[in-house]
């Protein structure tokens, strides 16, 4: 099959598309420079040249695929409207990338029992409703003769198979333990985000392209962590002595910027992947505290 993948010079859709390569796919992807370019087609991906804000790029390129993965952004509405009104009246599959923060909940590090599959309602917090309606369009289009499904990934962790990139809350508590001699979380550091390895992710966006129907929707988790338990192993691994330290919310905000320690690094987002395994996915990657001790972010 012919794919065309947005992101493939970065973590997520440079790992689904090495996937879908080793697959004996054809893929095609979106770059920004020349150099990305060269990089993506030494690791056999054909390239487009554009952005997210060329939609004429974006129509052309997914009227000649078979199916359509969009991994760049999860809140580019233009980029995602002119991807699915080229797919419109196709039948040919959408897979768009999301996010389980749309769930998550501001807790200045504390902890919320509040858990969440496929069909459990919820609110999404101010910084999350512009995506939570961006996905609602996108599920509306199974009405306009196309395919589309949103995969919704909790904390990632792990090695990209593609550009070699990597995710965001296991490298940003890495690199400030690293600058400070000790891990540290903002509050303190109860609140909790399921987590899911990039090796069994990828396989989840290949299994929608088989099998999901339209309009489907997954959250992909394969385990929970509390912020807390990941410095803790960090500090291990690092070979730290002592406990991590709790950061104010305002030495978080001023660490990284204020949406992600609010949103990100202080918040809880609790999901199951209830859908996703009725659909077949079966995790196998090793947790998110033995990468961190033995894996990856050890080497």
């Amino acid at each position: 099959m012919k794919i065309f993948c947005t992101g493939t010079s970065g973590y997520i859709g440079g790992s689904v598309a090495a996937h879908l390569l080793a697959a004996g796919h054809q893929v095609t992807g979106l770059v920004r420079s020349q150099d990305k370019a060269d990089a993506v087609r030494d690791r056999g991906i054909e390239p487009v040249r554009g952005t997210l804000d060329d939609a004429e790029v974006l129509a052309q390129a997914a009227r000649a695929a078979d199916i359509v993965v969009n991994a760049a952004s999860a809140d580019h509405r233009g980029a995602v409207v002119a991807l699915l009104d080229a797919l419109a009246g196709s039948g040919k599959p959408f897979i768009h990338t999301s996010g389980s923060s749309i769930i998550g909940t501001r807790a200045g590090g504390e902890r919320s029992d509040a858990v969440f599959d496929e069909d459990t309602p919820f609110t999404p917090s101010p910084a999350r409703m512009t995506r939570v309606a961006l996905n609602k369009l996108i599920l509306s289009y199974r009405d306009k003769g196309c395919r589309p499904l949103i995969i919704c990934p909790s904390l990632i962790y792990g090695q990209g198979l593609g550009a070699g990139l990597d995710s965001v809350q296991v490298p940003l508590l890495i690199r400030l333990a690293k600058k400070s001699g000790n891990a540290a979380h903002a509050g303190p550091g109860e609140n909790i985000w399921s987590n899911v390895h990039i090796d069994d992710l990828v396989t989840l966006y290949a299994l929608g392209i088989e099998k999901a129907p339209a309009g489907a929707f997954y959250f992909a988790e394969n385990g929970e962590n509390s912020v807390r338990e990941l410095c803790v192993s960090i500090n291990r691994m690092l070979g730290f002595a002592g406990p991590p330290s709790a950061m104010t919310m305002q030495e978080a905000a001023a660490e990284w910027g204020e949406g992600t320690a609010e949103d990100t690094m202080a918040s809880n987002s609790r999901v199951r992947a209830k859908r996703a395994r009725e659909l077949g996915w079966k995790p196998t990657a090793r947790g998110v505290i033995e990468e961190i001790e033995q894996g990856c972010y050890r080497e």
